[in-house]
């Protein structure tokens, strides 16, 4: 399973925390990207930041293994 984490705006946009979806082989981040993009149009548009197993990625392509998580963030500011 690849367990994915949603952050602030994202979490809201998705009306939830987490997620897990199943892993199957050859399976890469825009795969779970798109996935998810389907069950929720426009929650991605958000994302600003991720992360995979707490690193943060930038390609998208990138392979992913069984018991990976996922974090999604938007931009925050704070004061």
């Amino acid at each position: 399973m690849i367990k994915v984490l949603f952050f602030g705006p994202v979490a809201d946009r998705v009306q939830m925390r987490e997620t897990q979806i199943e892993y199957t082989q050859g399976m890469t981040l825009h795969n779970v990207i798109a996935h998810l993009g389907m069950q929720h149009p426009g929650a991605f548009s958000l994302v600003s930041f991720i992360a995979v197993n707490q690193s943060q990625v930038h390609d998208k392509q990138m392979a992913l293994h069984d018991n990976d998580e996922i974090a999604l963030m938007a931009k925050f500011s704070g004061g």
